[in-house]
């Protein structure tokens, strides 16, 4: 696909919290050398990060067992990055909108993840202004880490699943260590490290059936309503 343009920083321009600057951390996925060494990374991080052998297939079929993805479902995944969730869901017969700030990044994940039941998309999810009620299921990986504003972004994939859908979330959890301290100042990250507890509040009406955690990694399905068992 042809890059998409990255032409304003904070994307989706909107008064209020939407336009404020990124993170330090979002605003490094910019970069086209990041997007080229993301997967990388990706594919050694939870290793590194739960201190036992994690590779991206037990992750995908973690999130497979957990979550179902069936033929014809529309699925988002929020800040898609290289797009792993997405060939995820995708072969598994979903459609899926890819969505990220970043156009290195979704250029990449186009170049690794060709799938025709992948849409791409450029936009910044705290405030997509797509519409209500649009996915069976959102995944987020990691993204909630890096927003600036994980309550709203929340609320938005909240506003964007249809009653009994599901979301997906594997996220970095408070430790209220040093490093941590550190990597939420402005300019060594920025980054947001949430309590499963306080991922919960920012949730209601939704009900987590599942939830994992692994060293420092969260894994977690939350049904919006109703949903399957």
């Amino acid at each position: 696909m042809p890059a998409p343009r990255q032409s304003q920083e904070t994307l989706n321009l909107a008064p209020g919290p939407a336009s404020l600057p990124l993170t330090t951390a979002q605003r490094s996925n910019l970069s086209p050398l990041t997007a080229r060494g993301y997967m990388a990374w990706r594919s050694r991080s939870l290793t590194l990060l739960t201190g036992q052998a994690f590779p991206l297939r037990r992750e995908a079929a973690l999130f497979r067992a957990l979550c179902r993805p069936r033929p014809g479902e529309r699925w988002l995944d929020a800040g898609t990055s290289a797009g792993f969730y997405s060939g995820v869901l995708a072969r598994a017969g979903c459609r899926v909108i890819a969505a990220d700030l970043s156009a290195p990044m979704l250029a990449e994940g186009a170049r690794r993840e060709p799938h025709p039941g992948i849409d791409w998309l450029l936009t910044n999810l705290e405030a997509s202004g797509l519409p209500d009620a649009s996915f069976d299921g959102v995944t987020v990986g990691a993204t909630l880490n890096e927003t600036r504003e994980p309550a709203r972004l929340l609320a938005e994939l909240a506003r964007l699943t249809r009653p009994g859908g599901q979301l997906w979330l594997m996220y970095v959890c408070r430790t209220g260590g040093p490093l941590q301290r550190a990597l939420g100042v402005p300019a060594l990250g920025g980054l947001t490290f949430p309590d499963p507890a306080w991922v919960a509040r920012r949730l209601p009406g939704w009900t987590r059936t599942d939830g994992l955690r692994v060293g420092v990694v969260a894994f977690e399905r939350y049904v919006k309503g109703e949903g399957r068992s």
